[in-house]
């Protein structure tokens, strides 16, 4: 089946995984890149791979990037692949959708992940599964608090193997954007309804517990201390993350001035968020 696949990629100053990324995506005789106006070394070292082809677009939503790609750059093949540009195919996975059945019925697949922090693979990753692999066209995205969501028009079915997640770029990168995620995060769950949010943003909704037993979470149920300074390392992260949404949803209980009062325009016309392309908590269980 890896000859009717075309993988889709969306970067933005990605130089420290793109090429880890397309090494792993040689079986593929077409690979489509939307970048969003990188600044760094990203569009010349996706280049240097005879089977990518690169195209630019402004960003404005992460959902209008997906769509762009999927409708606008001439894929050709019955199914897309459609990754960040810090997941990395193990070898497992590339022969479990090599042997995949395109007749059986299924319209899209997901995949899970395991969570990798400078290479090191991680017992305490909570990323959620991801429709990755569907077909080009029964799917479309929308728009879903800070990133986006696919929306897949059949039978979806579950992937066996995993997939790494393994961003390599600067922590203040990752800083940077997480203080991002959480504004626009606190503005989807400000305006949920309570018969709308799931039992662990209604968690999150309560401010002061999430951070504390995200903590816990991560470095005691997901053993994390087995992971040793990584473990930790993630723990403090995902506590931090789950901080700064804790902190925007006060400041909005409080009246104070947010980017997340403006316009969606507005909220997307600099640049798109860089780091890992969701709140991994978002979709994860405790």
């Amino acid at each position: 089946m890896l000859d009717q696949i075309t993988p889709l990629i969306l970067t933005y100053n990605e130089a420290p995984n793109i090429v880890r990324n397309l090494q792993r995506l040689s079986w593929a005789k077409d690979v489509v890149v939307v970048d969003s106006l990188s600044t760094d070394a990203t569009i010349q070292l996706a280049q240097q791979f005879p089977n990518v082809r690169v195209f630019q677009r402004p960003f404005d939503t992460h959902a209008q990037q997906w769509s762009f790609g999927l409708e606008q750059t001439e894929i050709s093949t019955p199914w897309v692949l459609a990754l960040d540009a810090d997941y990395i195919l193990t070898d497992e996975f590339i022969h479990e959708i090599h042997s995949l059945d395109p007749k059986s019925g299924a319209i899209g697949f997901t995949a899970r992940f395991i969570y990798c922090l400078q290479g090191k693979q991680l017992r305490s990753g909570i990323y959620p599964p991801v429709t990755v692999l569907y077909r080009h066209d029964c799917s479309r995205y929308e728009q879903d608090g800070h990133t986006q969501r696919v929306l897949v028009e059949g039978e979806i079915q579950n992937l066996r193997s995993r997939v790494l997640h393994d961003d390599r770029k600067p922590l203040h990168h990752w800083l940077k954007a997480q203080a991002r995620y959480a504004e626009l995060e606190a503005q989807k769950l400000s305006s949920l309804r309570p018969a709308q949010l799931t039992p662990t943003d209604r968690m999150r909704r309560w401010i002061v517990v999430a951070p504390p037993v995200m903590f816990l979470y991560c470095l005691i149920v997901r053993f994390g201390l087995l992971d040793g300074w990584a473990g930790l390392h993630y723990a403090f992260e995902r506590t931090i993350a789950e901080t700064m949404l804790s902190l925007y949803l006060i400041n909005g209980k409080i009246g104070g001035s947010s980017r997340t009062k403006t316009s969606k325009s507005e909220q997307f016309k600099s640049q798109p968020l860089e780091g890992p392309a969701s709140l991994e908590t978002r979709s994860s269980k405790f």
